[in-house]
């Protein structure tokens, strides 16, 4: 598995490239402002051919080159069904734009359960609301891989004072994620890799950090 963050944005937000060494297909999950010309040269350097743009969330900060990728290949776009207006209308969650977003109609509309390819791999969609409402990640249970969004980091979790932010639902996101094996590798929206392992917090996240 190819997997390469890409460190972008006014909020050093981590776009990614997802690739499988034997089809050379690639997904770009969260393509983030100022990421696109990253992107293309390592999809370059590694002869990739991306077939996707996956979608963790729909904020600002993990939407704002879509349509710059799309100008330079032809790619559906995959979101959680309950994030997907925010694509639709940017800005409708409550959150300020700091740049001008066009609207963007999603190709796909995922929900919890729901399978993902990219070549031989294979993506499961965990619905992880809390952070927003239609927040996902992507777990490659064959490799021990989840791509986490603004669920989970190292050492913390996504901001819950957000507008469709629901605390409640975020509990019980990360009891889910906890459940996952603990060598599970996290590829998260910000910041540094981790596990599940590392986070021993996880089963008391409300107590650390629910105010």
């Amino acid at each position: 598995m190819i997997i390469k963050a890409i460190l972008s944005g006014p909020f050093e937000t981590n776009a990614y490239v997802i690739g499988c060494p034997a089809t050379k297909e690639a997904a770009i999950v969260d393509p983030a402002p100022e990421s696109t010309s990253a992107v293309v040269a390592f999809l370059k350097k590694e002869n990739l051919k991306p077939i996707k743009i996956l979608l963790t969330h729909t904020h600002w900060d993990h939407i704002a080159d879509i349509p710059i990728l799309r100008n330079e290949y032809d790619l559906p776009i995959y979101v959680h069904e309950r994030d997907a207006q925010n694509l639709r209308q940017p800005g409708s969650d409550g959150l300020p734009l700091f740049g001008a977003m066009e609207s963007i109609e999603p190709e796909h509309l995922l929900k919890e359960g729901d399978q993902v390819s990219v070549g031989d791999l294979n993506f499961r969609v965990i619905h992880t609301p809390g952070h927003t409402p239609g927040g996902i990640c992507f777990y490659e249970e064959n490799k021990g891989i989840l791509i986490s969004g603004d669920t989970l980091f190292k050492g913390t979790i996504g901001n819950l004072s957000f507008p469709t932010a629901s605390p409640d639902d975020m509990w019980d996101s990360l009891k889910k994620l906890n459940d996952l094996p603990p060598e599970t590798k996290i590829y998260p929206g910000h910041g540094l890799e981790t596990t599940i392992e590392e986070e021993s917090w996880l089963p008391n996240a409300k107590q650390y950090f629910g105010g």
